[in-house]
């Protein structure tokens, strides 16, 4: 099959012929219909998220049809189309398994990270970590539900129920979570790069109630705040326009270091927390509340040999919504 290859970290992807994959009893092997382009796959490609298996195929927000199963799948049926999504298989035993955090289990592996990905024209996965998609959304359209969509839902559920929220950083996750917050009745005060009137006019379309650069001052104190944009120095910031009592969550895998800041910013308990990986009732919820909140995807859409020109547009910001690759 033909796949984009990672050799080594910091070096453009290859296309290349590589061995079709066979399924273990647990496994699947999908046909790929699209594959989003994520940011955490350029944090893998740029060496920020160390130690990928290599080499490696990019890719975890995997939509595809099932060709081929292992003789103890029984979830799904040759021919439905289900999703692949980044955590891709964990212990099962230990304590964050059973205590209902797998997402923090030690042993986790993950989809374009340490097992191959969807940036090919076949993929692998285990059963029991794929999900079935609603049939509102095209192949394009579902990719960024698996990754930007799930982490998002994730990061909202950690923020309460904030009735002003601030999301910082409004690509392909905010875009899609920011349509959920307005569904549920919240006020969203939308942040970009300072002077990105393209970005803050795409949020104002989305639903934002107030969209400005990341540096300006929201009309409201905020009961709290996401931020999907990789920026340490934006968690101060954040504080800043924070009630007491409010919460700022970082929902990136990779972020840059957050300066000292005073404490008089996160005093009156306020708090600022994580979001690390999915769990898979995160996706059963979330791919129930999707079509319900009428949420959409924007996507711009490659063909998998323009992985790396994606890969740069995202990097660039150049990208509105999601990027995506598609197998014709």
């Amino acid at each position: 099959m033909r796949a984009m290859l990672l050799q080594a970290q910091g070096e453009p992807l290859r296309l290349a012929e590589v061995p079709r994959p066979i399924p273990d009893p647990q496994q699947i092997v999908l046909e790929v219909r699209a594959c989003g382009v994520c940011r955490t796959d350029l944090h893998v490609l740029d060496g920020d998220l160390e130690n990928p298996r290599l080499p490696l195929i990019l890719g975890h927000e995997i939509v595809g049809i099932v060709l081929d199963k292992g003789s103890a799948v029984e979830r799904f049926s040759v021919g439905q189309r289900i999703g692949v999504p980044w955590l891709g298989r964990t212990c099962g035993h230990c304590r964050y398994c059973t205590g209902g955090s797998e997402n923090l289990c030690d042993a986790a592996e993950f989809t374009g990270y340490t097992l191959d990905g969807g940036y090919a024209e076949f993929a692998l996965a285990d059963q029991r970590y794929c999900f079935a998609l609603p049939e509102a959304y095209t192949d394009a359209e579902a990719a960024p539900l698996l990754c930007a969509g799930l982490i998002g839902y994730r990061s909202l559920i950690a923020a309460g129920n904030a009735r002003r929220l601030g999301i910082y950083g409004f690509g392909a996750a905010a875009h899609i979570i920011a349509q959920v917050a307005r569904w549920q009745g919240r006020d969203v005060f939308a942040f970009t790069k300072p002077g990105d009137l393209e970005g803050q006019d795409f949020a104002r379309q989305i639903g934002a109630n107030w969209a400005g650069g990341a540096n300006e001052t929201p009309p409201q104190d905020m009961d709290a705040a996401i931020l999907f944009a990789p920026v340490g120095q934006l968690v101060p910031q954040a504080l800043r326009h924070t009630v007491k009592g409010g919460t700022v969550v970082c929902a990136g895998i990779h972020m840059s270091d957050i300066p000292t800041f005073p404490y008089a910013i996160l005093w009156g308990e306020r708090s600022v927390r994580s979001i690390a990986n999915l769990t898979r009732r995160d996706g059963e919820e979330f791919f129930a509340v999707a079509p319900q909140a009428g949420v959409r995807t924007e996507v711009s859409c490659f063909p998998l040999e323009a992985a790396n020109e994606a890969l740069d547009q995202l990097r660039a910001g150049r990208v509105r919504g999601a990027a995506v690759l598609v197998n014709r």
